[in-house]
């Protein structure tokens, strides 16, 4: 693969015109000389022998965006797939814009950015072509990489006046027309990873991968308890592990900036310990298990499952901290009126991202500069950080952006780029820190617990006239973490007028962050759950009691998502019911819903709307005598706007996501006991095997609506489904993730 392409500051000025909307699109050449003959820009470069690079700028962690992002701009390039070689670009926001995988917002945010990328290339051949030849320019028709003029007979490569459109002014991206849906080669196609077969044939793309010469490698003993400090250490035995070459206690060396406060997500101090240098991992993790660390105290010793837990159930029978966190209408009025009255008590527990790839960064520091090949999300916070740690300046750090092998949201912090950073400085060579899988459980920035005490008022037919939820959950100084918001964005704010939230807080000081579809992973089990409850109290069917619950399409006003700098179309986007009912009937009719089945063998349907995207989850699972369940069939309806980008990368995603949830519904738990997790490997959290993974049927709804994100909106209704799914095939309905299948046994 070719090395991504960075021209200096100096080489270029940025193309405002094609910027558009306050967004860099690009950089192109200034100055007597193009040091990269046909850059038209820091995306599209064609080479003289013709070879078409365009540069994916986007953190890839599997969500497919490195292949997704190119196919945009190649579209309205006008070259056939096959011309194009996709390079990666490097972390450096002032010339490729936002560059973050996170919250599905990469594809609502740069479609039309992309697309208007490629279309101004195009206008700069056909520019220079029309210049060259003396003729109209819009007489000159593009296609696979060719200019031609009809009426003279002439034709070009673009690779022949490449180099010549790179001085062409940019268009203002407003003029620019953009191909109509029905002009797609590429979009709507089932394009191929283009790092599929480097993947599968072993090829470095990961941060794991890293080598450098000189470059050493380092473990990091810190406590398991948030702040721990280190009591003492066997350093002898450390340094006397074959292929340990020295150790590091980073709370002693006086050059290095420990308290960190950088206002910015991901680290506010450097963890207390010791870093083993070695002549490999391995090495470096059997010397720093020989050094026995004994830690004592720690901001997070009083942490335990068992605590909290009993503090959860006080607050339901005592009442919350804060009443009437949120509140529309009058729940109270409507239940004390209604002819029935619905309750159940829900939860879920902490999980970790669990990705495969461990937390790992690479950093060599030199003098007052600092190169980083990283794993990561958010490849600006993380320069930023480095240099707020090492005292440098921002310009000074330099961010590989590694292929990372999972991310899930744990690599939005970088966390593990600091102590790398601060590590490598110390060492005066490169350093390679990896985490071993305990440190990834230990320190992760986990997904919060929490538990709802749900109260519903139905009116005489068994609608829902009013929905009360005593929300417990986790943050500081009486106020939510952002990860345990609950927000107008959650069903069933707006769509039940008269709803109302309790909230209790209950203290944490280990660190909690965004996993896969965030809030809303939670949220849904127990919003979609409760739906049923109330389906049974009513005598109703689960499929038509939804349609009820939902109502006439609407829109109704949410949570803005996306809004400013990134996003400016997405802001204030509504929650459409009608588009909701719409997902809702397909997956119903893609599943068969309602056939008769055999005994302890059910079918399960929940919605959710999340990252703008609309989907329904039918789930068959059949539960075994001994209580087992197997999962036979997944169908999943999706309504994502307007377009498909790359469709065998949308169903993957989609695919996975259903994947992700199953396995979370029956298994991962995160739990703590004298202040510090207690998993240590996959043995104590189970991922989903392949014995676990059912056929996934997918289905697209094209809608005329913007195109928006799927990295994780087909996650949050997997489990309510399945939850569906055993009370159907068991009459028993399970209310706690992960499920407890012991329950089911007969």
């Amino acid at each position: 693969m070719n090395a991504p392409f960075t021209p200096s500051r100096r080489q270029v000025l940025q193309a405002a015109a094609v910027a558009g909307g306050g967004l860099s699109l690009g950089w192109r050449f200034s100055g007597a000389k193009a040091s990269v003959p046909g850059a038209l820009s820091a995306f599209v470069i064609i080479d003289a022998n013709g070879a078409i690079r365009i540069t994916a700028h986007q953190p890839e962690i599997g969500q497919g965006v490195r292949t997704s992002f190119p196919m945009m701009i190649a579209e309205e390039l006008d070259v056939d797939w096959k011309q194009v070689t996709v390079v990666p670009a490097p972390g450096d926001r002032s010339v490729y814009g936002v560059q973050l995988a996170g919250g599905s917002s990469a594809t609502p945010t740069q479609f039309e950015r992309m697309r208007r990328l490629g279309a101004a290339a195009r206008y700069m051949l056909v520019q220079a072509a029309a210049k060259e030849w003396g003729v109209p320019a819009g007489e000159i028709t593009t296609g696979s990489a060719m200019l031609h003029h009809a009426a003279s007979g002439r034709s070009a490569r673009y690779a022949d006046l490449a180099e010549k459109a790179a001085w062409i002014t940019p268009p203002d991206v407003k003029t620019l027309a953009l191909k109509d849906p029905s002009q797609f080669k590429i979009l709507g196609t089932r394009i191929g990873g283009v790092d599929n077969r480097a993947i599968v044939t072993g090829k470095p793309l990961f941060g794991i991968d890293t080598r450098l010469p000189g470059m050493v490698y380092a473990a990091f003993a810190k406590s398991p308890v948030f702040c721990g400090k280190l009591k003492s250490a066997n350093r002898a035995a450390a340094l006397a592990v074959p292929g340990v070459k020295g150790l590091i206690n980073i709370a002693e060396r006086r050059d290095l900036k420990t308290e960190i406060d950088v206002g910015l997500p991901g680290i506010e101090k450097l963890p207390e310990g010791i870093a083993v240098l070695a002549t490999s991992t391995w090495a470096a993790m059997k010397g720093r298990d020989a050094l026995a660390c004994v830690w004592e105290g720690g901001d997070a010793a009083f942490q335990s499952s068992t605590a909290w837990e009993a503090a959860a159930k006080k607050a339901h029978a005592e009442g919350p901290q804060k009443p009437g966190y949120m509140n529309h209408g009058n729940a109270p009025a409507k239940l004390a009126t209604a002819a029935k009255k619905v309750s159940a008590e829900y939860s879920y527990p902490f999980i970790s991202h669990a990705q495969l790839e461990p937390i790992n960064a690479t950093a060599h520091v030199k003098g007052d500069k600092a190169e980083l090949w990283l794993s990561t999300q958010t490849p600006e916070d993380a320069r930023r950080m480095v240099a707020l740690a090492l005292g440098l300046k921002v310009e000074d750090v330099t961010i590989h952006m590694m292929r990372s092998g999972g991310g899930f949201g744990r690599r939005l912090m970088n966390d593990f780029a600091v102590e790398a950073a601060v590590i490598a400085k110390a060492a005066g060579v490169p350093v390679k820190l990896q985490w071993d899988r305990g440190q990834d459980f230990a320190h992760d920035w986990l997904r919060p617990g929490g538990w709802h005490k749900l109260e519903a008022g139905l009116d005489a037919d068994g609608n829902i006239i009013a929905w009360h939820d005593h929300f417990v959950s986790f943050g500081k100084d009486g106020k939510l973490n952002p990860t345990a918001v609950i927000d107008g964005s959650l069903f069933p704010s707006g769509v039940i007028k008269d709803f109302r939230a309790d909230v209790t807080v209950l203290p944490i000081e280990s660190t909690l962050g965004w996993l896969r579809a965030p809030i809303n992973n939670a949220f849904a089990f127990v919003t979609q759950g409760f739906i049923d409850d109330c389906a049974i109290a009513a005598g109703r069917e689960p499929l038509e009691y939804r349609r009820a619950v939902l109502g006439t399409p609407r829109a109704i006003p949410i949570a803005e998502e996306f809004s400013g700098e990134t996003g400016e179309d997405m802001k204030g986007t509504p929650y459409n019911t009608g588009r909701m009912r719409g997902v809702l009937d397909k997956v119903a009719e893609m599943a068969g819903w309602g056939r008769k089945l055999p005994p302890r063998r059910g079918m399960g349907i929940a919605f959710h709307f999340s990252h703008l995207g609309y989907f329904a989850n039918v789930v068959e699972a059949s539960v075994a005598n001994d209580g087992s369940v197997t999962v036979h069939h997944v169908w999943v309806a999706a309504d994502i706007g307007k377009h498909i980008v790359n469709l065998s990368g949308a169903e993957n995603q989609v695919q996975g996501s259903v994947i992700d949830a199953l396995g979370a519904a029956l298994g991962q738990r995160i739990t703590f006991a004298d202040g510090a997790v207690e998993q240590k490997n996959y043995g104590d959290y189970p991922l989903a095997r392949m014995d676990m993974a059912p056929p996934v049927e997918v289905a697209f709804l094209s809608t005329d609506y913007p195109t928006t994100g799927l990295g994780e909106p087909a996650y949050p209704s997997v489990a309510p489904a399945l939850a569906g799914a055993i009370y159907q095939a068991t009459g028993k309905r399970l209310r706690s993730l992960p499920l407890d299948t012991s329950l089911l046994t007969v």
